[in-house]
């Protein structure tokens, strides 16, 4: 009998833990930081804007340092500059990025 109820004892701790395992899941705390939040305010006012055209960057900021792309359909490519990245889709501006600064 005694060897019966401490067999009963285990299973049901067992079981218990195992109800209770998915329970004990990793806590980490998210972070979030908007888009370009850490930047200087005067950088990001000197970035192309959504929407210009190829050549008026050129113009406004000169040739890039390197280039990469078109990529995709639609046509997605990449200009290179010291301080930051501008994303075109075909020959407009989608997006401009700071460098982070190291």
């Amino acid at each position: 009998m005694k060897n019966r109820t401490i067999k009963a004892v285990c299973a049901t701790a067992a079981l218990s833990g195992l109800a209770v395992a998915p329970l004990a899941t990793a806590v980490a705390e998210e972070v979030r930081v908007p888009v370009m939040s850490q930047a200087e305010r005067g950088a990001q006012e000197n970035l192309p804007r959504t929407g210009m055209s190829q050549s008026s960057v050129r113009n406004g900021w000169g040739n890039p340092i390197r280039t990469s792309g078109p990529v995709g359909n639609p046509p997605i490519s990449q200009w290179h500059y010291a301080d930051f990245v501008v994303y075109f889709e075909a020959d407009r501006v989608i997006h401009a990025v700071l460098k982070p600064s190291r």
